[in-house]
């Protein structure tokens, strides 16, 4: 398969053998790193039983503070085909997931389609990204995608560069996020506060970026109804002490945080998931040492 899956478009051969081309380094059928029910996704997603998180290993960013940098990089895990995928969803069905969560899918949309096209869950699926994908991508998963749950990381061309190695990241994900939009709507939830189907954007605040995030919470005031949910993440962790980026050494400050949630409030947008400034703590990153099922 020719990839452009992603806005790289690398327009490289992707097959199954090792090591790949590109600039995921992942082959056509993907590498997963950890499969299981997962309760720190938003409540409307995890609820009492879980989600059914399928974390694939790769990405097409290159985020300076990746949380998940074990399995972003490398093939790290299981590879499956098609059949051993379905099995995977099937098991997390059985043990009660309140939907099937597809974590970093971006780079193995081609995959993903033909899985889902062979099998469709009886919960919801989850497309849950990064954000960096293609218009184009999205539009080949439209009626096989409940849930859209995509990061909107950066406006700015220069903070994308220089936190992720894409300067065009706003630039696709933006239009991404419309095509999401227009395929899932506003958020439908059933009666026990679950969400059925919709959209929400994740918007991680970064430390001395609130001016970023208050362009991202423009885009949506200005772009979408003023029902759009968003999830306004508190949640950011130094990984790493980087001697080039000092700014991200520490933790957001309450003051940061609440300065965003009130130009939330100001732009006129009605729905929001927000977090206590404790949930900057590692615990709360997936143990990627045990498969999970």
């Amino acid at each position: 398969m020719i990839c452009n899956s992603c806005p790289r478009m690398c327009s490289v051969e992707r097959n199954n053998t090792l090591p790949a081309k590109g600039f995921c380094k992942m082959p056509y059928e993907p590498f997963i790193a950890r499969a299981a029910l997962h309760k720190w996704e938003e409540p409307c997603i995890s609820g009492i039983n879980g989600s059914g998180t399928i974390f694939f290993s790769g990405c097409s960013l290159r985020c300076v503070f990746c949380q998940n940098e074990q399995i972003s990089r490398k093939p790290f895990g299981r590879q499956v085909d098609k059949n051993g995928f379905i099995d995977i969803m099937k098991r997390l069905e059985e043990m009660g997931a309140h939907n099937i969560n597809l974590v970093n899918p971006t780079h193995f949309v081609p995959f993903i389609k033909e899985a889902l096209e062979k099998y469709k869950p009886s919960v919801p699926v989850v497309y849950n990204t990064g954000g960096y994908d293609r218009a184009e991508s999205i539009k080949n998963l439209d009626g096989l995608i409940d849930i859209y749950l995509p990061d909107l990381k950066y406006v700015s061309p220069a903070v994308s560069k220089r936190y992720s190695s894409a300067e065009n990241y706003f630039e696709f994900a933006s239009k991404a996020i419309l095509e999401m939009h227009s395929q899932v709507g506003e958020c439908v939830f059933d009666g026990d506060g679950i969400l059925q189907k919709g959209l929400i954007i994740r918007h991680l605040v970064l430390p001395g970026n609130i001016a970023d995030s208050f362009r991202v919470i423009d885009f949506v005031a200005d772009s979408l109804p003023k029902e759009t949910c968003m999830s306004l993440m508190s949640q950011y962790t130094p990984m790493r002490k980087n001697e080039n980026m000092p700014e991200l050494n520490r933790r957001l400050t309450t003051f940061e945080y609440e300065k965003v949630l009130d130009y939330f409030r100001e732009r006129g947008l009605e729905n929001a998931y927000i977090q206590q400034i404790s949930a900057a703590k590692k615990q709360y990153i997936p143990d990627f040492s045990d498969f999970g099922i």
